[in-house]
């Protein structure tokens, strides 16, 4: 008896196999090959969709012992992927990361700005959305615009690959910036400006809903049949937030991958929030989730280009043993726009280095930048009236305990990692565990499954609120330079 996950991340793939205890028995990743050119960032789909079934087909043969009971999935959600009649790809898939959209962004504003959040849960029209790629669509490729059978996001492409059947959940569609989180509906007045009808969508379910169908071509890899079904799962986030114990009010994930992002429950949206909210994992729940896409990706980006040579732990490591001095301001807003302002005019800064200033300084200048974004956007949602008693730290960044106890000082707030590194393909178990009777209920699952690999406690804290205080001054003070850049 086993469980087989599908987490579709941005940077890797990555599928694990889970036995009844939800112990990982066997994981495999594979880094996503992205095809770019300026602002496009595509995905070709034939050879993404051959790559998840070779490797559930590398699972399920190393765990020959026992039966795949069900296959999960879970993982980002608004690249957009658009089929024919034939369900055959019209196009390669365009990645949440491609920002061909910018002038359909406007037109969007323009006509459905000041409704857009009380029916989306989104702030603001921005590339990110696939509304805007459907846009830009129609306005320079007619011809595929013309063609275009089906519009379904990542998720939802996998799905169908799998099983034959366009299905799409509540968690996912909210990423779409053209579904009603109210009403659980697609908003329909956004499809006729773009002209697309709501049959070009696929069907809306819950959650953690069972597929019963699943393609013959699975069912010739050992371990896998008919009795095998596929959960259509959840958001990765929220994946993630089941799998670190986060299944209440109070508690904040922290998830610091290639963005860094925020995550927790409300009772309902709060329409004088403006942070984006989306229906949640479980009946009658919203997650509030703002997302900075300018996280982990700048300390990524300034290893690469400054610090080739040295990995993260060397990176640490080295700038724990430099003797200590004040190091530039970073403002982290190197890519997209990042909560809570969502200022699509920001750009990223080293303030304050001088001649001295080393490269290690400049990768701790970065870690420090991440982090007062992380309590810019505490402080925004306390003083909304959300209460915060609790940090779980996951993702790459979690694995830093330089960057991880940085973060505990300038939050103020002590911080848990979990023993379990791959939070959303653990919470994507979880809820098929109690779909194939492994347990009863979360509740009585977590216990057995999740634990604390260590906790950080505030260490350094007047010299981080001296930070924290400079960062703001700083992001202030050139706001208005940034529009004029």
């Amino acid at each position: 008896m086993s469980i087989i996950t599908i987490d579709l991340g941005t940077t890797n793939t990555k599928v694990s196999c889970f036995d009844r205890n939800l112990r990982v028995t066997k994981k495999i990743s594979r880094q996503v090959p992205y095809i770019k050119d300026d602002d496009f960032v595509e995905i070709d789909p034939i050879g993404y969709i051959q790559d998840i079934k070779e490797m559930i087909s590398s699972c399920a043969t190393d765990n020959l012992t026992s039966h795949i009971d069900q296959i999960s999935i879970t993982g980002q959600a608004e690249s957009l992927v658009i089929l024919d009649k034939s369900g055959d790809p019209l196009l390669p898939i365009i990645s949440w990361l491609d920002k061909r959209s910018a002038d359909e962004c406007h037109i969007l504003e323009e006509s459905f700005g000041k409704e857009c959040y009380s029916i989306t849960g989104q702030p603001a029209f921005i590339p990110t959305w696939p509304i805007s790629k459907i846009l830009w669509l129609r306005r320079n490729k007619q011809n595929i615009f013309n063609q275009a059978h089906k519009y379904l996001l990542l998720k939802d492409y996998v799905i169908y690959c799998l099983t034959g059947e366009y299905l799409t959940d509540f968690t996912i569609a909210g990423f779409s910036c053209y579904f009603n989180i109210t009403t659980k509906y697609w908003w329909t007045d956004i499809l006729d400006f773009v002209g697309i009808h709501p049959n070009q969508l696929p069907d809306i379910v819950p959650p953690n809903t069972i597929i019963s169908k699943i393609r013959s071509a699975l069912t010739t890899i050992p371990g896998i049949d008919k009795n095998t079904s596929i959960n259509s799962g959840l958001l990765d986030h929220f994946a993630g937030m089941i799998g670190t114990g986060n299944i209440r009010r109070g508690i904040i994930s922290e998830s610091a991958g290639t963005v860094l992002s925020l995550a927790t429950f409300v009772d309902k949206p709060i329409s004088e929030l403006r942070l984006p909210t989306y229906c949640g994992p479980f009946p009658d729940t919203y997650v509030i989730l703002p997302v900075c896409e300018s996280g982990g990706i700048c300390l990524e980006w300034y290893k690469n280009e400054f610090l080739a040579d040295n990995n993260f732990h060397m990176i640490d490591e080295t700038i724990l043993t430099e003797k200590k001095k004040k190091v530039p301001i970073f403002l982290p807003y190197i890519a997209g726009t990042n909560a809570p302002y969502f200022n699509e005019w920001e750009k990223g800064v080293f303030f304050g280095f001088t001649a001295i200033t080393s490269k290690f300084d400049f990768a701790l200048s970065i870690m420090q930048g991440v982090a007062c974004l992380l309590q810019m956007n505490i402080e925004y949602l306390e003083s909304c009236g959300i209460e915060v008693d609790k940090l779980i730290s996951t993702g790459g960044g979690a694995k830093s305990r330089l960057w991880t106890q940085i973060k505990s000082d300038i939050t103020g707030r002590e911080i848990l990692v979990p023993k379990n590194e791959e939070a959303p393909s653990l919470g994507a178990a979880l809820l098929s565990s109690i779909h194939c009777g492994y347990f009863e209920s979360l509740e009585t699952a977590l216990p057995n499954t999740i634990s604390v690999s260590k906790v950080y406690t505030p260490s350094n804290i007047k010299d981080s609120q001296q930070i924290y205080k400079n960062f703001r001054n700083v992001y202030s003070s050139l706001i208005e330079a940034f529009k004029e850049f």
